[in-house]
């Protein structure tokens, strides 16, 4: 019970830091990219390969963004996962040399708690790099 709700905190401040950065940096981006698509399109002169090209150049952007935020997530959450398994090693390896188990399951638990919490510290920062490179891609 207590891992579920760890996990429903991390997965809480993930989503919430996802929004942020939709709301405040994607959509300006996909704006912009609608735009010049269809600026593209209004090209009369334009042949149906320079019309692609074009259009593939205003979408080139938006794609690096979401390419970056899904690196980072998948960066932390690897992270995470690592650092949640290093607790698992740890119980078995208390389990193995004969300690009782409500005292390997409170390890397990403390040991859990402060990987996230540790991982929680680390999204601000990871939101704040993001944003400058997703502001920096969008110009």
């Amino acid at each position: 019970m207590a891992e579920l709700q760890q996990q429903l905190r991390v997965q809480e401040a993930v989503d919430s830091m996802v929004k942020s950065l939709e709301r405040e940096n994607i959509r300006k981006m996909q704006g912009l990219m609608f735009r010049c698509s269809a600026a593209c399109c209004e090209e009369s002169q334009a042949s149906m390969q320079q019309v692609h090209q074009c259009i593939e150049r205003c979408h080139a952007p938006l794609a690096q963004a979401q390419a970056l935020v899904t690196s980072e997530l998948e960066k932390f959450q690897d992270r995470l996962a690592r650092c949640t398994m290093y607790c698992n090693d740890k119980a078995k390896d208390s389990i193995d040399a004969g300690s009782k188990e409500l005292h390997v399951k409170r390890q397990l638990e403390t040991c859990v708690t402060k990987c996230v919490d540790d991982h929680m510290n680390l999204i601000p920062a990871m939101t704040r790099k993001m944003k400058e490179s997703l502001s920096s891609m969008g110009k």
